[in-house]
């Protein structure tokens, strides 16, 4: 990467200083986009076929932050939405930044478990909801659940169901410009939730400059400027849509393209099309469903040039096929972590087909990243130790966690990452493994203890152990090995029952295994790299 410092013999990086970083708000950066590229087109919604142009968002944004705000909210409330793909969805996420106010993100597979926790621990005075998404009446999770903080209940569908609100009453009357405070660019403005293994989501704290510099810088990284239109399938409730996808756009004069409500391999094909992207965003699993579209199905990708893969290991031959058959020359793959706003690293669009499989890129500009041994010291190129970052991109903090942020974030600032990785001379960063026990299924991080938590409720598990094992489709998948208590005798599917509907969907186990014990240490943990080995069939 031009201008990034690297030390040959030992893993350790510091990105480029330039270009400088952004010292402003995401409201202070529509606001230029709307003055720089005003009639241009900055938001297409496929499924409800909306067009904005930057000056209509901004003008959109205004009267919602207005609206917000003689709601009776004041700065530094949180504002969470549950929801799945929309205009309204961005409009809200500009909105509270513009107002003030902190926005939190909640996945659309949420049961009432998670939602019960996600409410009590942001505090959110208002949640602005869907209706449903697939199978899930969000109505009725929520009415199952105590919330006492909640004061404003929004319905995005109409009508609402009695005590809600409709979502258009909370625009102010059109023409309104809000002049509310801006705020400073280090003023939280995002709380995400994310999996680690240590039971239930943590909210990390994310401000105006974290989030806003990572998309800008995302978005250099690969190439994006103005005119282009990029293709967003990812979910908008994780950084990799919201952020690498939503702020890039914002901050390089990119059309933020949405397929549909959630992904669909046939809507994303046909919105890049239909609206001729230049870029494509995913991870491995939606790039293999539209390549197997793409293997039965004509589809103009012309238009094509590049994406951003990111969120699990990407295998070789779907990089291949990606840029022959999608005509993706140019996708460029990230790594990162929620905390780190997310990206750390990034490959280039001219960086060696190599490289770009074997690898997760270089260092950031701005962010400093090293590899250190179980002792803390910086490991020799080559070596594997545990992938660290510092700089702008580190969270504030978990919400309301500070002994959680204590052990993510060492005495010198930087962000401990959990993942294994090595660095070779030329600065390129490969991911190698797990120190801790995450299961990334799809894209979504899941944390085996909170699974296992549930599993403990079940009358008939005694012990319960949870692994990710390997999936061609998934990358991963959940496998649960129970010990089942005295005179009990469950069925796969009993337990599968137990936990449907009340975990997301992605939490619950593909495989249930019954084991008589698990596989122990001397010191009684758990040996899941066992259980893992004898899952793929190395053991038995």
């Amino acid at each position: 990467m031009p201008g990034a410092a690297t030390t040959s013999q030992i893993s350790h990086a510091i990105g480029a200083t330039t270009p400088p970083l952004l010292e402003i708000t995401i409201g202070a950066a529509l606001r230029r986009a709307a003055a720089e590229w005003g009639d241009a087109c900055a938001l297409v919604s496929c499924a409800e076929g909306l067009r904005l142009s930057w000056r209509e968002l901004d003008a959109q944004v205004d009267r919602l932050a207005a609206g917000l705000l003689a709601q009776g909210l004041v700065p530094g409330d949180r504002v969470a939405i549950w929801a799945p793909t929309s205009a309204a969805w961005t409009l809200l996420q500009f909105a509270t930044a513009r107002a003030g106010l902190v926005f939190v993100t909640f996945n659309t597979a949420y049961r009432r478990s998670e939602l019960a926790h996600v409410l009590a621990l942001s505090g959110a005075r208002m949640l602005v909801s869907a209706a449903g998404f697939k199978t899930i009446d969000y109505a009725a999770e929520l009415a199952a659940v105590e919330a006492p903080a909640l004061q404003f209940r929004v319905m995005l569908d109409a009508p609402p169901p009695p005590g809600w609100l409709a979502f258009e009453a909370l625009f102010a009357p059109a023409g309104t410009v809000f002049e509310g405070p801006d705020g400073q660019p280090e003023d939280p403005v995002n709380i995400q939730f994310t999996s680690g293994t240590t039971g239930r989501p943590k909210g990390v704290t994310l401000s105006h400059r974290n989030i806003l510099n990572n998309g800008d810088a995302v978005g250099r990284n690969a190439g994006i400027g103005a005119g282009d239109r990029v293709c967003i399938p990812v979910p908008l409730f994780h950084c990799f849509g919201m952020v690498m996808g939503n702020l890039a756009c914002l901050t390089h004069g990119a059309a933020m393209v949405y397929p549909a409500s959630a992904f669909s391999a046939e809507a994303t094909l046909r919105a890049i099309a239909d609206d001729s992207c230049t870029y494509c965003y995913g991870v491995p699993t939606m790039f293999i469903a539209m390549l197997d579209v793409l293997d039965h199905t004509a589809c103009d990708l012309s238009s094509l040039r590049g994406g951003i893969m990111a969120g699990s290991n990407c295998p070789v031959e779907v990089m291949r096929r990606v840029q022959d058959r999608m005509n993706m020359r140019e996708v460029t793959i990230a790594y990162g972590m929620t905390e780190t706003s997310p990206v750390s690293t990034q490959t280039l669009p001219d960086d060696p087909f190599e490289a770009r499989i074997a690898s997760v890129g270089r260092v950031l500009p701005h962010i400093e990243i090293k590899i250190v041994d179980q002792a803390g010291e910086i490991v020799p190129r080559g070596v594997q130790g545990e992938l660290c970052t510092r700089g702008y991109s580190v969270m504030a903090g978990y919400w309301n966690d500070p002994e959680a942020t204590r052990r993510a974030i060492d005495v010198d600032g930087f962000m401990h990452s959990g993942d294994l990785a090595t660095m070779d001379a030329e600065g390129y960063v490969a991911i190698t493994g797990r120190s801790k026990d995450m299961i990334i299924r799809g894209g979504e991080n899941i944390s085996p203890r909170e699974i296992e938590e549930h599993l403990y409720t079940h009358p008939a598990v005694q012990d319960v152990a949870v692994i990710g094992v390997p999936d061609e489709k998934f990358g991963e998948i959940v496998v649960a090995w129970i010990i089942v208590a005295a005179g009990e005798t469950p069925s796969e599917a009993d337990i599968l029952a137990h936990c449907r509907g009340v975990i997301a969907h992605y939490k619950v186990p593909a495989r249930v295994r019954f084991v008589s014990e698990l596989p122990m240490t001397p010191s009684g943990k758990v040996q899941k790299f066992i259980m893992r080995r004898i899952e793929t069939g190395g053991d038995t």
